[in-house]
């Protein structure tokens, strides 16, 4: 089980390489949210997203026969970018397993990190079952995006510097948002705030229909998704908490939060207007949540962490029609 002694040594192998990532904040945000709104820009992390620092965080930790026939990763753009990012620094071969309707970007990016990209059908495959396979078959090491212990504790290093730079800017208490699939992020930020900052209580944020970590949170068991696909949060679409991040996050986390499409189009046009940031649906939904689920959200302040910015030019420009045409 993950805990902050393997957060901080996750922090030790990231020195030098991570991005400590800003805290901004603007007015006109906190006058919708009608309380001050702090957000934490991870979409400004290497590759795009928070995921950089899980990808590093594992396979800085592997020994010689774990990496040398490669690695394998299963994800929908942004821990294939992470691990992708890393495999190439530590000149390991990365084999990442993407869903056929991931963004194009993400995809092209990955390639382009010099990962071998194999592409299936999430409505008719069982991506885990995949690969399992291809694990086998090549002899790689599997690099789970959120139920691996090595992985949460990367994630958690976002914690530690919320922790300080909170500090630096007087927050106490408050709510700390975060966009939530599996839960590796959210549960990694809980453990660190858990031992840092107490006061400052981590709460997820899902679109609808897609928001099984709430469901699961409010039922006190891991609780799965009806759906599989139908939202243009790709980044945040898992079937149910992890089986490692749920009892982390059971223990740890408030009651989530849900948000809609459309208002995570909102909140991706309110971040580029009012701060310069360019965000994409799945990195969205926790400053959707801030600014649209006002009544759920107790305090002066509130914490998002902006998970992540890989947006296809499609999507951001109907987050900018989209929102012209409401304004």
């Amino acid at each position: 089980m993950t805990n902050i002694k393997e957060i901080n040594f996750a922090q030790e192998r990231l020195e030098g390489f991570v991005r400590e990532t800003p805290i901004l904040n603007s007015p006109f945000l906190d006058e919708i949210a009608g309380r001050k709104v702090f957000i934490k820009a991870e979409c400004l992390q290497h590759t795009g997203s928070f995921k950089f620092r899980g990808g590093w965080s594992a396979i800085s930790a592997m020994n010689y026969d774990q990496r040398k026939n490669g690695v394998l990763a299963v994800s929908s753009g942004n821990h294939a970018q992470g691990v992708a990012y890393a495999a190439k620094a530590f000149g390991v071969k990365a084999v990442i397993i993407m869903p056929k309707d991931a963004p194009a970007l993400k995809i092209e990016n990955t390639k382009r990190l010099g990962a071998e990209v194999i592409l299936y059908d999430r409505l008719n495959q069982d991506r885990e079952a995949l690969g399992l396979r291809i694990s086998k078959e090549r002899s790689l090491t599997s690099i789970k995006p959120y139920d691996e212990p090595l992985v949460i504790a990367g994630q958690g290093t976002c914690g530690l510097e919320i922790a300080s730079q909170s500090k630096k800017l007087n927050i106490i208490e408050s709510d700390v948002i975060v966009c939530c699939g599996g839960g590796g992020l959210t549960s990694g930020i809980a453990l660190a705030l858990e031992s840092e900052a107490p006061k400052l209580k981590v709460r997820t944020a899902e679109p609808a229909n897609f928001n099984d970590v709430a469901i699961s949170l409010k039922d006190g068991k891991i609780t799965r998704n009806h759906a599989l696909t139908g939202s243009i949060c790709d980044a945040i679409l898992t079937p149910q908490p992890g089986e490692l991040t749920f009892p982390i996050m059971n223990k740890l986390c408030g009651p989530g939060l849900t948000v809609s499409d459309q208002e995570c189009l909102e909140a991706m046009y309110l971040a580029f207007l009012r701060l310069k940031l360019v965000l994409e649906p799945g990195g969205a939904a926790a400053l959707a949540a801030a600014l649209f689920r006002t009544n759920e959200i107790k305090g002066d302040n509130v914490i998002v962490v902006a998970t992540g910015g890989n947006v296809d030019t499609t999507i951001f420009s109907q987050a900018i029609k989209n929102a012209s045409e409401h304004s």
